[in-house]
């Protein structure tokens, strides 16, 4: 096959640049936030169901807004303002609950070195994470994963992000904002639903099978070490 002379480079974090099982970290993730909330005189159960009608509200919308701003209008929908002021309170709970999460990730000295090694020759790099976490939590978990933050010209969270994976319009946003057309990019994931999804748009993909999540669409690159 004849090298394509890729100006970008996306990643996916979890599962491809962090080695992890996702189900047991949106698992601990859940317990760790219900836990800080009831410390704090709040109703995890209540907390819990405004969440998740937050991030229904995330993955469902399409009108232009910020993830962010979908994921609050929903919240506040199952969960009083009451007297709290949200922003610092859960600012708190992703500046320090939400890094003991990772305390027993194990990071692979791989993904570290092929950034590193990308961003040496040029590269523009694109951390293409699923936008429903604020960009603390992005960044404690390229933090596990041993991943230089800096090494990126965009992360993408819910605070900069109006769609999510596998919507072709996450990826046409971030072609957008890299000043890129399809073709100039590859992208590095392990989902074959989400990530492969930027085929749509036209980028070449590239799998990471390590952490697969097959559900059932096949890319151009496969990769198994």
């Amino acid at each position: 096959m004849e090298q394509t002379p890729y100006r970008a480079v996306f990643f996916d974090l979890d599962g491809t640049l962090l080695p992890m099982d996702l189900s047991e970290f949106m698992q601990s993730y859940f317990e760790s936030l219900a836990a800080y909330v009831a410390a704090r005189g709040i109703d995890p159960a209540v907390f819990t169901a405004g969440l998740k009608s937050g991030i229904k509200a995330m993955a469902a919308h399409d009108d232009g807004r910020l993830n962010a701003e979908a994921y609050w209008d929903a919240f506040f929908e199952v969960v009083d303002r009451g007297e709290i002021d949200w922003t610092p309170f859960i600012n708190e709970f992703y500046e320090n609950d939400f890094g003991k999460i990772g305390k027993g990730v194990v990071p692979n000295p791989a993904a570290a070195r092929v950034i590193e090694t990308l961003a040496a020759k040029g590269y523009p790099l694109v951390l293409a994470t699923m936008p429903m976490f604020p960009l603390r939590a992005v960044q404690w978990r390229l933090a596990w994963a041993g991943v230089d933050p800096n090494a990126f010209a965009r992360i993408t969270n819910y605070e900069n992000s109006t769609s999510v994976k596998p919507k072709l319009a996450y990826y046409a946003e971030n072609l957008r904002a890299a000043g890129l057309e399809g073709a100039d990019v590859l992208m590095v994931g392990n989902n074959t639903k989400e990530d492969l999804a930027c085929l749509g748009v036209g980028m070449d993909a590239y799998l990471v099978t390590d952490h697969l999540l097959d559900q059932g669409v096949k890319a151009r690159y496969m990769h198994s070490d």
